[in-house]
């Protein structure tokens, strides 16, 4: 039956950015990651365990509206998760506790969201 097979799995995640420099910076020490290549307006990061490739996509235009699609970082704690990305040039938008799982809602420096994410 037609439809009833996935078609693919996400083989990568772009990130746009305005300052590429300071964009590697940030995900680099955020995450740990390397930076596995370098053409033109991209960065590709080596990938980490089995999950999705990440990569950098500089763009002309600023960030006007709400990012619709974001990154979920798991963390085991959550303050010294934040406190790093602020030190690193995020900023913190909104936090959610709701005891056994939670959330805190970042920005990073290209005002692109993405949430730090603890329990199940």
């Amino acid at each position: 039956m037609a439809g009833t097979q996935p078609v693919g799995v996400i083989g990568q995640i772009g990130i746009d950015v305005n300052d590429m420099g300071r964009a590697i910076k940030f995900w680099t020490e955020l995450l740990g990651l390397e930076v596995g290549g370098q053409e033109d307006a991209y960065t590709h990061f080596k990938k980490q365990n089995d999950g999705p490739r990440l990569y950098l996509q500089k763009v002309p235009e600023k960030k006007t509206a709400k990012t619709r699609l974001h990154l979920d970082i798991a963390v085991e704690d959550m303050d010294a998760a934040v406190a790093r990305g602020v030190e690193l040039g995020a900023k913190k938008i909104q936090a959610f506790d709701h005891g056994d799982f939670g959330w805190t809602i970042m920005e990073d420096p290209d005002g692109n969201e993405f949430c730090f994410t603890f329990g199940e």
